[in-house]
Order: C-alpha cells, then structure tokens, then sequence
C-alpha cells in the first residue's frame, strides 16, 4: 500500500501541506443545525469526500491549493464513507441531490451552489460567495 500512497497520496490525510482551507470535520449530525445557523451571517461550504475515490482525492486536492476564502466562508469537510448518515440528511436538508466528491455552498440556511467531480472549483465558488 505504501507505493501506492507515494504515488496517489494517503485518502485518510485530509490536512496536507498543500491545503489552504481551514477545513472543520462535520462528524455530527447536529453540526448541521450549526451550518444553517452560520450560513445567515457568513456563507458556509460544505466538501463531501470519499475516502475511496480516487477521483474525489484529485478533486479535494485541486480545491485546496486554489482556495483562498478562508475570511470569507467557513468551511466543513465531510467524510462521506465514514458519515454516510451526515451526506444523507445534507441531501435531505439542502435539497441536493448527493454527489461525491461535491461542493455545496450555504448561504441563509439554504443550498444556493453545488457542483461535483471537475466541475468543483475554487475560482467559481469565488463568484457565488
């Protein structure tokens, strides 16, 4: 596994030198009500990861190295294999359909942008803040 993680990078860091998102784990279902409360002063966006794809991996890499928001939007990380529960009930919540990986951008308690696969882009979220 080892040569493979040398090549493709280990799925389980999130927190890479690279990054320059100031990422908060939603681990708890009931950050989302945290979400929503947020999202009224500050928009909040939200990035569905899996674990296991290599193509979300390619994706959450390209998003933090251009994202430069960090004083504009808090931003949630989303572990989608590990809390499949939270993805379901963002779905529910939001109004979107699930995707992964997938950007959703919360402004006022409701889902106003969300994109997936190589449509994610730092640039273009700029313009929905």
């Amino acid at each position: 596994m080892s040569f493979f993680n040398s090549i493709f990078g280990n799925s389980e860091n999130t927190d890479s030198p690279q990054s320059k998102v100031n990422w908060t784990e939603l681990t708890d279902i009931h950050q989302l009500m945290e979400i929503e409360t947020i999202s009224n002063e500050k928009p909040v966006v939200i990035f569905k990861h899996s674990t296991r794809c290599s193509i979300s991996r390619m994706a959450l890499k390209q998003f933090e190295r251009e994202f430069d928001l960090n004083n504009v939007v808090d931003a949630y990380f989303l572990d989608l294999i590990a809390h499949r529960d939270i993805s379901n009930e963002i779905a529910d919540r939001f109004n979107v359909y699930h995707e992964s990986p997938q950007l959703i951008l919360i402004k006022n308690g409701k889902a106003v942008y969300n994109v997936s696969h190589s449509d994610i882009d730092a640039e273009a979220l700029k313009s929905k803040v």
